[in-house]
């Protein structure tokens, strides 16, 4: 096999050169986390549109909650909700939550989880869900979601924000989860029968969803921070001589960090939506006027550059008014007694015969129609009299098939 290879690399290079190679795009599919750089978490997109850190981080534990709350409605596994997180998270570190909104963004990414993770669900189920949660929240009457025109809209949204995750992932869709990892490590550590360890480093690792953890560091710091909370707040002693997390690699200054992490989130207060709403609002329809404004700007500048690259520009008025003059084509005369003296002498010559046949031709065009008309009255009115004869004899018809069936009928019972 070897020696028919260097044959046929041998006859290439004797051969006719070889095509340059296209170059293109760098892409980079793998199976670990995407980790986004420092640069990014100190100007998000968000903060450059004016939104202050807080309402940011606000905004982002409440989208995660509502896909919690909705999985958990729809019935999907853990895995499904925490992928959706994952994609709200990313997402709004390349977009704005002044540009596209935060609740559209959430449905259309537990929608997209769901396929990923072979548990796919219906857009309906997903819009009632969220419309569910709402009512709930603002604590309303709890009432079903008309399917009118602002349906058909919402559900356009959403699948428009499904399209929009797709393309700002790259469709890397991949993620891996530290909740698998959290059980293997704990059998390596021969605690896998300690049920509270478990549950509990559990919770830890859904809570940390709603913080940027998963886009700093990888799933196996992670997992060991869980392990290394629950095991603080249980007091459960882990090895400690070597220290147990050097078995996985990872550095002990990274578990502390992700654990302080995770311990700032119950520190902060409860979301208020309605704030949260309103300041969104507002920044909204700053961009919107500036948006407006620039675009006249644009329209303004492109009309200037027509302006100067037209050779019209530098003439002056006098100049431009012999142009138009060149250019507009004779105005034909107004009247009869505008026109030239040879066309009336040609008019006066005019034989009364000339006129007479001139009548008598309009007056046959005027008769032709008239007749055209009349036949096409007559044939209305014929279509008329079928149609009603046509019922006539339906109507004898089904009457004489009814009478038959009641002798035959008849004659049966005497039988």
């Amino acid at each position: 096999m070897s020696t028919t290879t260097v044959q046929n690399q041998t006859k290439n290079n004797n051969g006719t050169a070889t095509k340059p190679q296209k170059t293109y795009g760098k892409i980079v599919l793998t199976l670990h986390n995407c980790l986004l750089p420092e640069s990014i978490f100190k100007q998000t997109p968000s903060q450059v549109d004016g939104l202050d850190i807080e309402t940011e981080t606000d905004l982002r534990i409440l989208g995660c909650e509502m896909i919690q709350t909705a999985g958990i409605l729809l019935k999907l596994p853990q895995v499904a909700m925490a992928t959706g997180q994952m994609y709200l998270q990313r997402f709004y570190y390349s977009k704005s939550f002044v540009r596209y909104p935060m609740e559209t963004t959430a449905m259309g990414s537990i929608y997209l989880a769901s396929k990923v993770e072979e548990k796919p669900c219906r857009i309906r189920d997903v819009i009632n869900v969220f419309h569910h949660i709402k009512q709930v929240r603002a604590q309303k009457t709890i009432s079903p979601l008309i399917v009118d025109q602002n349906y058909i809209e919402l559900k356009n949204q959403v699948i428009k924000a499904e399209r929009r995750i797709l393309k700002e992932l790259g469709f890397c869709v991949h993620v891996k989860h530290p909740h698998k990892l959290i059980v293997v490590y704990l059998q390596l550590l021969q605690y896998e029968k300690n049920r509270q360890l478990m549950q509990l480093a559990w919770n830890y690792m859904n809570d940390a969803l709603r913080t940027d953890v998963f886009m700093r560091f990888p799933p196996e710091t992670i997992a060991c921070a869980c392990i290394y909370l629950t095991a603080r707040k249980i007091g459960l002693p882990l090895p400690n001589n070597p220290h147990w997390f050097l078995l996985f690699k990872v550095p002990e200054e990274d578990i502390r960090e992700v654990s302080l992490r995770i311990l700032q989130l119950y520190k902060r207060p409860k979301v208020n939506p309605e704030e949260l709403e309103s300041k969104v609002d507002a920044l909204k329809k700053i961009y919107q006027a500036n948006k407006h404004i620039q675009a006249q700007k644009d329209r303004e500048a492109k009309a200037e550059e027509k302006k100067a690259d037209s050779p019209a520009a530098s003439t002056s008025k006098e100049s431009k008014r012999d142009i138009k003059k060149e250019k507009s084509p004779k105005t034909p005369p107004l009247s009869k007694y505008h026109s030239s003296g040879h066309k009336k002498r040609e008019r006066r010559s005019r034989s009364p015969y000339d006129r007479k046949r001139d009548y008598s031709s309009k007056r046959h065009k005027s008769r032709s129609r008239d007749r055209e008309l009349d036949r096409s009255r007559e044939r209305r009115m014929d279509d008329k009299r079928s149609r009603v004869m046509s019922r006539k004899y339906d109507d004898y018809d089904r009457a004489k098939s009814s009478r038959d069936g009641r002798d035959s009928r008849d004659e049966k019972r005497k039988h």
